[in-house]
């Protein structure tokens, strides 16, 4: 578990590279700043030599005897090294090997899909590593074991080929695979393909920038007087659209008048009539 950076009381690293005052041999073997030797000299002269010229004087070789000692800038050379070790890091290829593990007595459905992982890790520029696990008295019948990796390695010999042929160790019986020439230069012909497909992406963005430039000279050039087109004769004035007529009116209904309602008596009247 690394160290908090508060509770770490170790200095911090220095440069270990001896530059002009901290050079304390008595003697040094000088190059010159266009790289021409010098000869041994001492070092007192060797650094008022790079103080004339406004450079520092780098120890390149300690082990030698006399040490060898350069002029030059010593923070361009820090960059210039820095990016040397940064292109060395690109250009290496970092290998990364996998372990499949396999049994003497594997159903077909398990085996099929160990296979495919085999494959998709081969596919993918890393090296396997295939063990076959004994137990018990299986360890006495190892040729199942050969049987098995020798099976594996015929299915998948169009991407893989066998760096390690199969070895007994204990109750484990390993082999190696690695990616076949057609996977990996499968590979690099993907990465230019990628950087052809780049650059023609860059050209296309580039193309209408031109056409944009071209556009506005186009327009300022003055286009061509055309001739004056003939005078049409005016159009007859339309005639009003005549209205249809209006409705008639209804006449309205003839009211009937209410029936008549007889008036009601007294009832004293009609008690006289009766007498």
């Amino acid at each position: 578990m690394p160290v908090p950076r508060r509770f770490d009381r170790r200095p911090p690293e220095r440069d270990q590279t001896r530059i002009n005052d901290r050079i304390r041999v008595p003697e040094v073997r000088l190059i010159g700043e266009d790289g021409n030797q010098i000869g041994v000299v001492k070092t007192s002269e060797a650094l008022s030599y790079a103080q004339q010229r406004d450079l520092d004087l780098v120890e390149v070789a300690p082990e030698a005897r006399p040490p060898v000692v350069r002029v030059l800038d010593y923070s361009k050379y820090k960059y210039e090294l820095a990016q040397k070790q940064k292109a060395a890091r690109k250009h290496q290829q970092q290998i990364t090997i996998r372990e499949i593990k396999f049994r003497p007595k594997i159903a077909q459905n398990d085996y099929d899909t160990k296979k495919g992982h085999v494959a998709r890790f081969l596919k993918g520029k890393d090296k396997v590593k295939i063990t076959i696990m004994f137990r018990g008295r299986e360890v006495t019948h190892p040729e199942r074991g050969t049987a098995l990796l020798s099976r594996l390695s015929e299915e998948l010999s169009e991407i893989a080929i066998v760096e390690q042929m199969p070895i007994q160790d204990g109750r484990n019986m390993t082999m190696m695979l690695g990616p076949s020439k057609s996977v990996l230069a499968g590979g690099e012909k993907d990465r230019t393909d990628e950087s052809t497909q780049n650059g023609a992406g860059a050209a296309e963005t580039q193309t209408p920038a031109a056409s944009e430039t071209q556009t506005p000279a186009a327009s300022e050039t003055p286009a061509a007087p055309q001739p004056a087109a003939a005078p049409q004769p005016a159009a007859a004035p339309l005639a009003p659209k005549e209205e249809p007529p209006a409705p008639a009116a209804e006449a309205p209904a003839a009211q009937t008048p209410p029936p008549a309602v007889p008036e009601k008596q007294p009832a004293g009247a009609s008690s006289d009539a009766s007498r």
